[in-house]
């Protein structure tokens, strides 16, 4: 089962990089499968660990899918890396084996520390059309104008029909990035 999170690495100067990925779900294991080319899979190689954030908030999915932002953060307790301020639980993960297949890996981590900070209420429809949206941001070089612009149209409407305040900002934070680069005016 693939469970979405903001997964947070450190580089070898300790400068965290947040990124939202798709993780391979287990109580024990934990299976991170990042392109070859991005901070996330540097980080993995350099520390061998990392923090699996789960998070309700899809503004940091958002910003985090098109940009490098800083979030802030707390020192994780077992690992070398930090825990999101605005969690709901975490794992850290300390990284076990690493296979390269192109173009992404696959890193097989065992969870060494667990962590709860508030009850997960879950997702409206509204944040899951933003997490797909969030996720669509992140292969406009991958997927056809077409098919990403019919997407979001679609996207929009849940949007407009379910969300609240923090999903509507993250929306237009998206909606902004993809159309600027898709060259939609």
């Amino acid at each position: 089962m693939i469970i979405e999170c903001i997964l947070t690495t450190t580089d070898p100067e300790g400068q965290v990089n947040c990124a939202p990925m798709g993780v391979e779900w287990g109580e024990e294991i934990i299976v991170i499968k990042p392109f070859q080319e991005t901070t996330t899979y540097r980080n993995l190689l350099a520390h061998a660990a990392a923090v699996v954030n789960l998070t309700d908030n899809v503004l940091l999915f958002a910003q985090s899918a098109i940009a490098s932002p800083i979030f802030p953060t707390r020192p994780a307790e077992v690992v070398a890396g930090v825990v999101l301020h605005d969690v709901c639980s975490w794992r850290e993960v300390q990284v076990e084996t690493i296979e390269r297949h192109e173009p992404r890996a696959r890193i097989t981590t065992r969870v060494v520390r667990r962590g709860f900070a508030r009850e997960f209420l879950g997702f409206n429809r509204a944040k899951h059309a933003v997490l797909e949206a969030a996720i669509l941001a992140t292969r406009t070089h991958i997927l056809p104008r077409d098919a990403i612009l019919a997407d979001f149209e679609r996207l929009q409407v849940i949007v407009d029909k379910t969300a609240g305040a923090q999903e509507r900002e993250a929306m237009q934070i998206l909606t902004d990035y993809v159309y600027a680069a898709l060259g939609v005016s």
